[in-house]
């Protein structure tokens, strides 16, 4: 016969080990997207598809809309091992100079083309830097184009951008870019955009539409101009908790992140496209871009990333080269 006091003590233990259990079995996923973006929609996928296979071993669990801090806060938390994984996309040239090649404007023609400079840039040259500074990147998804968005007026040439106070991401190059188009541009974290834009405390910022939908900023904002000026990568990051899972648990998680880069770039190309024809539908009013005119104004940037950063010349050379490239 069991007694009362022996089944209070076989459910508390059952408590004690099911809890112990699943803490060491959560691997967190943060991110600073909003739900229905890019960048949560592939996070959601590589987490459904990564527990698939894992069974009982481990569990993906996904944290977005800035819940566990800012992109900064979360590179940090990374490098501490508080943090498992995250999807940094243009701070990442804050703690890895190369990664500023990524924040050339009009460097990215195509997705084609960002799928060269992966396969013969990113990961041959770029993932040794990223390890050596303590991250380890598992594969490169996507943010997206960026376009500017604005409550002054429609922006077709760089002279427009004159005194706009532009919220741009932490990022060193995106700051300079904006200074030389004669922006006033101030780094600010995702989750304070929305209401900076809506309180007038920013005029505009710049963002892909999957982010600028899923954010709302159409909501609070007169102008969306199709700029196009920078294609962020998106990167599925680990930092030094990564050496306490085990060797079956980081393959899985290796193969599935790499296995959704082709997923997240049909994925984005399915936003642009549905996204742009909900943009026009609302009453944001959409204007195409000078790009020409955005091109010219870019010499400098081009010619200071030489000179700032180490082997910035041959980077950037070589990603051009590939763009000129049909297969």
């Amino acid at each position: 016969m069991i007694r009362p006091q022996h089944l209070l003590s076989l459910a508390l233990g059952l408590v004690l080990l099911s809890g112990g259990a699943s803490a060491q079995q959560e691997i967190k996923l943060g991110h600073v997207a909003e739900p229905g973006s890019l960048i949560g929609g592939t996070a959601d996928e590589f987490a459904k598809r990564a527990n698939a296979k894992l069974g009982g071993k481990a569990k993906v669990v996904v944290y977005g809309s800035s819940q566990l801090g800012s992109d900064s806060e979360m590179m940090k938390k990374l490098k501490l091992g508080t943090l498992d994984l995250s999807i940094p996309s243009t701070v990442m040239s804050s703690y890895v100079p190369s990664f500023g090649m990524f924040e050339m404007p009009y460097l990215v023609k195509d997705r084609a083309h960002m799928e060269r400079i992966r396969d013969q840039i990113l990961v041959p040259k770029m993932l040794p830097a990223a390890e050596k500074a303590g991250y380890r990147i598992l594969a490169t998804w996507e943010n997206g184009f960026r376009h500017v968005t604005n409550n002054k007026h429609p922006v077709v040439k760089p002279e427009d951008l004159q005194g706009i106070k532009l919220r741009v991401p932490k990022g060193t190059w995106r700051v300079k870019m904006f200074q030389a188009y004669g922006a006033n541009p101030t780094p600010l974290a995702f989750s304070e955009v929305f209401v900076a834009l809506q309180t007038g405390a920013m005029d505009g910022q710049e963002n892909p539409l999957a982010q600028i939908h899923s954010g709302r900023f159409h909501e609070v904002q007169k102008y969306l101009s199709l700029t196009g000026h920078v294609y962020t990568p998106a990167y599925l990051t680990a930092g030094a908790s990564w050496s306490r899972l085990s060797p079956e648990v980081q393959k899985i998680l290796a193969d599935t992140a790499k296995e959704m880069q082709p997923v997240a770039y049909k994925m984005a190309a399915d936003f642009d496209r549905d996204l742009l024809e909900k943009m026009k539908k609302s009453a944001i009013k959409v204007n195409e871009a000078d790009k020409d005119a955005f091109i010219a104004a870019s010499k400098a940037i081009y010619e200071e990333f030489a000179k700032e950063v180490p082997d910035g010349k041959a980077l950037v050379d070589q990603a051009i080269a590939l763009g000129k490239k049909t297969s």
